[in-house]
């Protein structure tokens, strides 16, 4: 069964505003930023926040003048997932047309699945909280199995548990991890270029680049068939 698998932010939807706030109550829980605005913001970090925890907290240190080594980095990125769980979707939206195009793709026969290097269960929360993960057949995060993306591994258990054939998959991503996790896994790739790393996008030379959801099916149909 022919399979396109989804990865999260950043392709999906747009989580970079929640991302942010929960790097700046970090902020200010290490009494830094107060009284002077927040450290990070949408403006400048979008990009910082699709790449994670610690790549939001190295940002905000560095710019703060202050450390940000390992130790630092492994104290504070728990406290951030939680501050990151208690407001996971208050500025998270979908991009247009996602979901109505995976509803799509789904009637004409495709199984659709998800592959995030957000941890499984702040993916889970966020989907259901967004009302959409029974969307989806199968939801892989980066803690799910012992590797994360790039490995190939956590998209070809998407495309398993999802019911598809991984000799007839694909994966939509943003960034160059997607890239190569589909390289690795030997299966075509889709980047879109609307989110906050688009203008990179075609530098990575997928099979195919969207500037808009409307603009997959007939990828897919082009790739996978």
């Amino acid at each position: 069964m022919r399979t396109v698998v989804f990865d999260l932010d950043g392709t999906l939807a747009d989580t970079s505003g929640d991302l942010l706030a929960a790097a700046n109550a970090c902020f200010r829980d290490m009494g830094l930023g107060d009284g002077e605005g927040d450290v990070l913001d949408a403006a400048r970090d979008a990009g910082t926040a699709l790449r994670g925890g610690r790549a939001m907290l190295t940002a905000g240190l560095e710019r703060l003048g202050r450390p940000a080594d390992a130790a630092i980095l492994d104290a504070w990125y728990q406290p951030l997932l939680e501050h990151y769980a208690q407001a996971i979707a208050v500025h998270t939206r979908f991009y247009p047309q996602a979901m109505e195009t995976v509803e799509a793709l789904k009637t004409q026969g495709y199984k659709v699945a998800i592959c995030t290097n957000k941890p499984e269960y702040l993916a889970r929360i966020l989907m259901e909280r967004m009302g959409a993960l029974e969307a989806f057949g199968a939801l892989i995060g980066a803690d799910t199995l012992p590797t994360r993306k790039p490995d190939p591994a956590p998209m070809v258990e998407a495309v398993r548990r999802a019911g598809g054939d991984p000799a007839r998959s694909l994966l939509v991503g943003d960034t160059v991890t997607d890239r190569e996790t589909s390289r690795a896994a030997g299966v075509p790739s889709i980047l879109v270029t609307f989110g906050p790393a688009g203008g990179d996008m075609a530098a990575l030379q997928p099979e195919a680049l969207i500037g808009h959801f409307e603009e997959l099916p007939d990828a897919v149909r082009r790739l996978i068939g």
